[in-house]
């Protein structure tokens, strides 16, 4: 559905649109306007008729209308498209959710198509309507704006994701090692996390480069100002910032998760050693036991009278001996 429709002349907000096509011939024909329409999960037929007002190419618009899109840059005659997917950090069950904007960037007008309950664009839309030197530069400045609230919020999310990093780190390093099976699963998740962060940021890195004009992409993208490069520039070089952090995180989980099943397999160990320990321990009553437990009627010492308890200091200091033999060694 249409979550909200304007026009901007001069940077300020002036009226509500009644026909999207004369609204646009009018802000075309000033020179210094645009139409800005926000749609949340629009359906098709909602969505025809912008499509047909402003233009859209039906590749673009089946993409925005799916949705689940990796973040992308597309040039078409008529208009720009560009994909995004928003992050955030649900702190009840410190996990990461993403969303998607989709930006529409054409003559005189900006499409943004919102997909998933959580979005920066109405906080967004209502800054850029205090600050109308700033919104007067045309849609190229919501394209940027929206790009660099994505990004920043980015940064946000790394920064919690590492100290949730770092508790898990604590636990898997502590004396304990906590319980294994539910540390195990905890950093799988959390890689998972990871894996679900890096899939909105990593692919983003192309289309800022292409915005910023950086590399081959020195002629700069049509529709977009060529005097807001340097601003793109700086959102690139946040992202470059993010994807740096997350390929840390991502080193450092699979070494947390390494190391753990290191620690599991040495506490494996250690029991296996005490319960063969225990077990040479038991053998060697067994064996005593078992040898004058045969029934043979001659002997030696069976009629003894202190046959009995010699057998039985016996097999107390050979317990003795193997169980000092053993802690010695840190069987036990």
């Amino acid at each position: 559905m249409i979550v909200d429709c304007a026009i901007y002349r001069h940077g300020r907000r002036t009226e509500d649109p009644e026909d999207l096509s004369d609204a646009l011939a009018e802000a075309r024909a000033e020179g210094d306007a645009f139409v800005w329409i926000g749609l949340h999960e629009p359906t098709e037929k909602e969505f025809d008729l912008v499509t047909n007002e402003f233009g859209l190419h039906p590749l673009a618009v089946e993409d925005a209308l799916k949705a689940h899109q990796r973040p992308k840059l597309e040039v078409y005659d008529d208009s720009l498209f560009i994909v995004l997917k928003p992050v955030f950090y649900e702190p009840d069950s410190d996990e990461v959710s993403t969303g998607e904007v989709m930006v529409f960037i054409g003559d005189a007008f900006v499409v943004t198509v919102r997909h998933g309950k959580s979005s920066p664009l109405a906080a967004l839309r209502r800054r850029l309507e205090s600050e109308p030197e700033v919104l007067r530069k045309g849609p190229t400045t919501v394209l940027y704006s929206i790009a660099d609230v994505t990004v920043d919020h980015y940064l946000e999310v790394a920064t919690e994701l590492g100290t949730d990093l770092e508790e898990l780190e604590a636990e898997v390093f502590s004396p304990t090692g906590g319980d294994s099976r539910n540390t195990a699963s905890r950093i799988y998740r959390f890689k998972r996390q990871i894996l679900e962060f890096r899939r909105a940021t990593v692919p983003l890195a192309m289309p800022l480069t292409r915005l910023s004009g950086g590399g081959s992409y020195s002629a700069g993208v049509p529709f977009v100002n060529e005097t807001a490069q340097p601003f793109f520039r700086d959102v690139n070089d946040h992202l470059t910032r993010v994807n740096e952090t997350v390929e840390g995180l991502d080193r450092l989980v699979s070494d947390i998760l390494a190391a753990h099943l290191a620690q599991m397999g040495v506490r494996q160990n250690d029991d296996m050693r005490k319960i063969s320990a225990w077990a040479a321990m038991a053998a060697v009553p067994t064996l005593i036991a078992g040898i004058y437990g045969m029934n043979f009627d001659h002997m030696p010492e069976l009629h003894w009278l202190l046959s009995y308890p010699a057998v039985i200091l016996g097999m107390v200091v050979l317990e003795v001996l193997l169980y000092r033999t053993f802690k010695r060694r840190g069987w036990m």
